[in-house]
C-alpha cells in the first residue's frame, strides 16, 4: 500500500493520533461497462486520523469515483477498503454512520429554516427522535447545534428560512449538519466552488477551528490550489491513477525549484559577471532568472559587484507543483497512444 506522507512535527503534535490510519485504501479498481479503461486504476493510500488529506487532479482523473465508493455511493470492482475500522464491502451501514459528507452542489431544502434542515437531517439519520419543534428536541441536541452555530458564526441566522442565506452560510450550515453526529471523516467535495473570496476565506477560517478540536479527519477535494497548502498530506491523481503523493512541502520541493530574479542598471555588466561566475541563468523579460534559492542567494550576493536594481524571489508554490505533474502525465499519455 502506499502511504501517504507526513511530517515528523505532525506526527508527534500532542492529543492528537495522527498515525493511526482512519482511511486505508488498498488495489481500488473501479470499471464502468463498455469503457476503454479504467476510471479507477489500483488506487492504494491511507490517511492519518486528525488530519487535512487533499485528493486533487484534472476534471476525469477519478477523484469523484473514488469518493463516491469511499462514501459507499458506488461499489467497487476490485480492492478493499477500511473506514474507521470498518471494512466497506462487509460493513457499509457502520461506515455511512462515521461519515459526514458536503456535495459540491447545495442539498439544502431552501423553504426550511436552517435549524429545520439539521432537525430533518438528525432525524433521517436516526440520530435523534423527530419533534415538531427545536424546544422540543432532545436537550444534548440543542446543546449540539448551538455550540457548532457558535463555531460556525451562524447562531442568529439558525431560525431563518435557508432561502435567506448566502453562498457562504449555506457552506457552513451543510458542514453544521455533517458535523452534528461527529463522524471521523468529513468529506468535502470543491466546498468553495461558487463562492466569492470573501466567503471562501471564511469558511475555511471555521474549517480551520473545526480541525482543532482533532476528533474530525478533512477529506478534500477542490480546485483551488491555495486551499490545499495547509494539507497534512496529498495525493494527484490523472487518468484513474495516483501520480504523486506526498506534503505539499515534499511535492514543490521535488518538482519545482526557487527562483531568483535580478536586473541592474548596467545589465551587460551583470551579464558578464553572471557569466564569469559561472552561474546559470535565464533572460525573462527584463531580468536575469536564476535557479537558486535559500543560502545560495546570499552566497551569490558576497561575490556580485554590480550594482543591482532588482532583487526578487520567487518560491514555488503547489499549483506549479500541481501543473507539472499533470502536464508531465498528459504527454506520458500521449506518447502511449500514439506508441
Amino acid at each position: 500500500m502506499q502511504t501517504i506522507i507526513t511530517s515528523e512535527s505532525q506526527l508527534s503534535q500532542p492529543g492528537r493520533a495522527r498515525a493511526e490510519a482512519v482511511i486505508e485504501v488498498e488495489g481500488l479498481v473501479k470499471r464502468y461497462k463498455k469503457a476503454q479503461r479504467n476510471a479507477v486504476d489500483d488506487v492504494s493510500f491511507s490517511v492519518p486520523a486528525g488530519s487535512l488529506f487533499a485528493l486533487l487532479g484534472p476534471n476525469g482523473a477519478g477523484k469523484t469515483t473514488v469518493i463516491s465508493i469511499l462514501t459507499t455511493t458506488l461499489s467497487p470492482t476490485a480492492g478493499r477498503v477500511r473506514i474507521a475500522g470498518y471494512d466497506l464491502e462487509q460493513e457499509a451501514a457502520h461506515i455511512r454512520r462515521q461519515i459526514g459528507i458536503v456535495f459540491q452542489k447545495p442539498s439544502l431544502d431552501q423553504n426550511l429554516s436552517a435549524e429545520e434542515n439539521v432537525r430533518l437531517h438528525v432525524a433521517l439519520y436516526g440520530l435523534y427522535p423527530y419533534r415538531p419543534a427545536f424546544r422540543l428536541m432532545p436537550a444534548a441536541y440543542r446543546q449540539q447545534v448551538e455550540a457548532l452555530a457558535e463555531l460556525l458564526d451562524i447562531s442568529e441566522s439558525l431560525f431563518k428560512p435557508v432561502k435567506t442565506f448566502s453562498g457562504g452560510m449555506k457552506r457552513k450550515l451543510e458542514i453544521l449538519r455533517g458535523l452534528l453526529h461527529q463522524p471521523a471523516v468529513l468529506f468535502l467535495d470543491e466546498p468553495t466552488t461558487g463562492l466569492d473570496p470573501e466567503s471562501r476565506h471564511s469558511l475555511w477560517d471555521y474549517l480551520r477551528r473545526v480541525r482543532a478540536t482533532g476528533r474530525t479527519t478533512i477529506f478534500l477535494t477542490t480546485h483551488y490550489l491555495e486551499e490545499v497548502e495547509e494539507a497534512d498530506a496529498v495525493c494527484i491523481m490523472s487518468h484513474g491513477k495516483i501520480v504523486a503523493a506526498g506534503t505539499p512541502s515534499q511535492l514543490k520541493a521535488s518538482l519545482t525549484q526557487a527562483r531568483l530574479l535580478l536586473d541592474a542598471p548596467e545589465r551587460a555588466r551583470l551579464r558578464q559577471e553572471l557569466q564569469q561566475l559561472g552561474i546559470p541563468f535565464v533572460e525573462a523579460g527584463t531580468a536575469f532568472e536564476l535557479p537558486i534559492g535559500g543560502p545560495e542567494v546570499q552566497r551569490l550576493f558576497k561575490r556580485l559587484e554590480t550594482p543591482l536594481s532588482l532583487v526578487q524571489t520567487h518560491a514555488p508554490s503547489l499549483e506549479e507543483a500541481y501543473l507539472q505533474i499533470i502536464g508531465r502525465q498528459t504527454l506520458d499519455s500521449e506518447e502511449e497512444e500514439r506508441a
